[in-house]
């Protein structure tokens, strides 16, 4: 009966301290990066250094096995601008590139991939009219061009 007793007593104590031992950093280091993010962002700094600053803030705050990947670290400051809306919304504007549209990156890289192909290819051709040019010009000598010349 006794053993009964100590179950349910330590029972839903473990219920309770466990998750918050869990989730609770997570939920205050997001909350804190998101802090940094939107202060640096807020105060002049370019969108990498702040992003970098928020994101070494919260993987070096999530202990355990398991790193925060960015796109996690993302998502989680976020949720806490979302979540806590009067204290940050100087900073809803600066979250659009923390998510951004992963199509329109891929489009970009490959049309700049395409420019710099077509440069290459504009640079050879240049290249052997030059010759072409070069070489034709040897072929001739002055005197052909020489226009009084009979």
């Amino acid at each position: 009966m006794k053993r009964n007793k100590n179950v349910k007593f330590v029972l839903p104590l473990v219920a309770i301290v466990i998750p918050s031992l869990l989730f609770a950093p997570q939920a205050i280091s997001a909350g804190f990066g998101a802090e940094i993010f939107c202060t640096m962002r807020d105060g002049g700094n370019d969108h990498e250094s702040s992003w970098e600053a928020a994101y070494t803030y919260i993987k070096k705050q999530k202990g355990g096995f398991f790193k925060v990947s960015p796109k996690q670290g993302a998502a989680q400051i976020v949720e806490t601008v979302i979540r806590e809306r009067e204290k940050f919304s100087y900073c809803v504007q600066f979250l659009e590139k923390l998510n951004p549209n992963r199509k329109l990156q891929r489009d970009l890289k490959k049309e700049s991939e395409r420019k710099a192909k077509e440069e290459k290819e504009q640079a050879k051709k240049r290249e052997r009219l030059q010759r072409e040019l070069e070489e034709t010009d040897e072929d001739y000598s002055q005197e052909t061009f020489d226009r009084y010349s009979y």
